[in-house]
């Protein structure tokens, strides 16, 4: 089962979030709270609360909704900071001109899961969709595949100096 948080309208710029996020990803939630304290971005303070929400959602759901939930086996599943709107803006130039800007926002969202005992996710699906598809792209191609490739690339050229 999943349990999810998330804020929107976040004034920092997706990409700048994605950086924390990337560091949580995969992680118990304990680790992943100790990693956000200890992170020297401005965004990590509202990843890390964002982080005790969907804690605290999953509490909620064993309390309340009587959800078998093992807390101490929560990790983080998928955290992930998309585009929000963008606000324009002006910033003076010289001679009377303006110069446009753009002030970003970021939608984030992060969604935790129960391991299962032997360490290993209980939703095992994705693991099988992995190995199945690294069977297929790890065939060799045959030759006439391959010099239809190299013949495809030959053609392409470069441009040059304008």
């Amino acid at each position: 089962m999943e349990f999810r948080a998330q804020t929107r309208f976040v004034r920092v710029s997706p990409q700048k979030a994605r950086l924390v996020l990337e560091l949580i990803k995969g992680r118990r939630v304990e680790d992943a709270l100790n990693t956000l304290a200890f992170t020297k971005k401005r965004i990590a303070a509202k990843v890390e609360k964002l982080l005790r929400s969907a804690v605290q959602n999953a509490n909620y759901l064993s309390t309340e909704k009587n959800v078998d939930v093992d807390l101490d086996s929560l990790y983080v599943k998928h955290a992930v900071a998309n585009e929000g709107p963008r606000m324009k803006r002006i910033r003076p130039a010289p001679m009377g001109r303006a110069f446009r800007y753009v002030r970003r926002m970021a939608h984030i969202e992060i969604a935790l899961a129960e391991r299962g005992k032997n360490g290993a996710a209980l939703a095992t699906v994705v693991g099988e969709e992995r190995t199945a598809t690294k069977a297929v792209a790890g065939k060799p191609r045959t030759k006439a595949k391959k010099k239809a490739v190299a013949k495809k690339f030959a053609g392409k050229k470069t441009a040059g100096k304008r």
